[in-house]
């Protein structure tokens, strides 16, 4: 019950008070939503719409949800099946869920994440090494995958 009123709650202000270039809604059932995160300007993301899948677990808010990107992105910290590496979407020890976060402030974080990568915690290796050692190599290449797969 706790999980149903505060899903709808959260729902609601995501509606209501979107962040910038961040939207979210049901897909079908409750526990099953999709968000999109627009790239942000000045990223080679910039123009890309981001298609995000989150799956909200029995234990939501004591748990985190779960969210992947449905969209291809080439990036150091999301690997090619969409899954995010980033602190605030793993319990801890290992990571930094609390229950006062939201849907919301998880999509921020993501959306910062996107325009902020973290190379020295990557799921990707080679894009990592990318992004460090030839930053304009990985910029050229997250252009073009934004284009070939996020473009409008």
């Amino acid at each position: 019950m706790q999980r149903a009123s505060r899903l709808t709650r959260e729902l609601s202000l995501l509606a209501t008070e979107p962040p910038p270039g961040i939207t979210c809604w049901q897909n079908g059932q409750l526990d099953d939503l999709r968000a999109q995160i627009l790239g942000g300007v000045d990223t080679p993301y910039e123009k890309g719409i981001f298609n995000l899948e989150i799956l909200v677990p029995e234990r939501y808010p004591f748990e985190p949800p779960k969210i992947r990107f449905l969209t291809p992105i080439y990036h150091p910290n999301i690997d090619s099946a969409g899954r995010i590496c980033l602190d605030v979407l793993k319990l801890p020890p290992k990571g930094a869920w609390r229950p006062s976060l939201n849907i919301s402030t998880l999509l921020t974080s993501i959306q910062l994440l996107m325009a902020e990568p973290n190379p020295d915690d990557p799921l990707m290796a080679d894009i990592s090494s990318e992004y460090k050692y030839n930053k304009q190599l990985f910029l050229l290449n997250a252009r073009e995958w934004t284009e070939k797969y996020a473009g409008q």
